[in-house]
């Protein structure tokens, strides 16, 4: 599979903006060391964008970027053919980023590496306005895929089961099933919530990420 075939499957752009931020406020309940976790959300970017972020620790990433101009994402599956690294003169493969809109260029940008080559293998985007999300003319054999199935993985099954399937794998430890749907909705955070995630946590152990995140947390004291 190819952006050709996760394009359909992503959601529109506020509820994945929703499941973004649902992500990282998920990972720094269950990781509070950010050394350690694979999701994160920045809320306050810059004015006026916001920006998610996946890493797993060996080399693969996707990056997202929020702002008025529309949504742009950007991966990078570091064992995908279509790397630059494998290719002679570290290009990206034609037609991954060429037809990104202008104002999603400097986040492109932004992904180059010390050698001035994007570290990107699948980038998908949609404009303020678009009914779909787009893609550039990559061509590629059929037995080839650029990672993007892979590395959107949980954006293009927005469901706390998978979620849970995922954390209970990468972290290694039981992951409550109801407190995650409880955060995919965006309810405001409560200590019970945190606490059947994670027994060692208090709210006030997370005010950074809280406020980083901009997740919404219930009155001290409410359950």
């Amino acid at each position: 599979m190819t952006v050709h075939d996760v394009a359909p499957r992503l959601p529109a752009p506020a509820a994945l903006r929703r499941l973004c931020r649902s992500l990282a406020m998920l990972d720094a309940i269950l990781c509070p060391d950010r050394n350690f976790r694979y999701h994160f959300f920045d809320a306050h970017r810059i004015p006026g964008q916001e920006a998610a972020w996946m890493s797993n620790g060996s080399g693969d990433e996707y990056a997202v970027l929020f702002s008025a101009s529309g949504v742009c994402l950007l991966g990078f599956d570091h064992e995908s053919p279509l790397t630059p690294y494998a290719r002679n003169d570290l290009s990206v493969w034609p037609g991954v980023i060429d037809d990104v809109p202008e104002t999603f260029r400097p986040f492109v940008e932004s992904a180059k590496d010390e050698w001035g080559t994007p570290a990107v293998t699948a980038c998908l985007w949609r404009e303020t306005g678009d009914d779909a999300w787009r893609h550039g003319a990559v061509d590629v054999p059929t037995d080839v895929e650029d990672g993007a199935e892979y590395l959107f993985e949980l954006l293009i099954d927005p469901t706390p089961d998978a979620f849970q399937r995922f954390a209970q794998d990468y972290y290694e430890v039981p992951v409550d099933l109801t407190a995650v749907a409880h955060v995919y909705a965006s309810e405001p955070l409560t200590d019970h919530v945190m606490k059947s995630l994670n027994p060692r946590l208090a709210l006030a152990d997370l005010a950074d990420d809280v406020h980083a995140i901009d997740y919404p947390c219930a009155a001290p004291g409410t359950d």
